[in-house]
């Protein structure tokens, strides 16, 4: 059974999105193990050439690493993913590199009508960048509208076409993982490039 890290994209003590990840949690238990992971407390990423990396961030890495895929929910912030999940990702990218070729799933909720569409579609940006270089599964949107009235007092989805949605692309992610793992005869050159990556040498 696959292992995946779900992670919260928020550090906000309560979200929907966190929400949404319970419930894939507990609704494809049969199919995989999900985990969930927090970003909450993490200090503010500075570039901190000769000091250790944060104890938590070497304990998400060391997770991302050996889960064989990452699922992110993300709300939208001004248009934006949330600064603190930015701020995660700019250390998942600094002498770690866990996300080079991971398969990535993006799903996000929001209390309007455009399901965080904004904010995934510059989180796809992000994790294309070439210190993180994710694989990010295409053509994948999940956007949970109005996601304060989408779940029931269980934290379940109670619109049925958004839960087929999601069953649907849940079992494509299986797929992409699988196949994912096929993909990986440049693997060790990708960490190398993300390792050894740095924009000041650039012309």
């Amino acid at each position: 059974m696959d292992k995946f890290v779900a992670m919260v994209g928020t550090n906000a003590k309560t979200s929907t999105n966190r929400t949404l990840l319970q419930y894939m949690k507990r609704h494809f238990a049969d199919q995989a193990e999900l985990q969930l992971m927090e970003i909450t407390d993490l200090p503010l990423f500075n570039k901190p050439e000769n000091s250790p990396i944060p104890p938590q961030v070497v304990t998400m890495a060391t997770a991302i690493d050996d889960a064989d895929g990452v699922i992110i929910a993300t709300p939208e912030y001004d248009h934006s993913a949330p600064a603190a999940l930015m701020n995660a990702l700019e250390w998942l990218s600094h002498r770690v590199h866990p996300f080079v070729d991971k398969p990535v799933m993006i799903v996000g909720a929001s209390y309007g009508s455009l399901g965080s569409s904004r904010a995934q579609a510059h989180l796809r940006q992000i994790l294309d960048s070439p210190e993180l270089r994710a694989r990010i599964m295409p053509s994948s949107e999940y956007l949970l509208g109005h996601s304060l009235q989408a779940f029931d007092d269980k934290g379940n989805l109670t619109d049925a076409k958004d839960a087929k949605k999601l069953d649907g692309l849940f079992k494509d992610f299986l797929t992409f993982v699988k196949f994912s793992g096929e993909l990986n005869n440049a693997t060790g050159l990708n960490k190398k490039e993300a390792k050894d990556f740095d924009w000041s040498t650039l012309e």
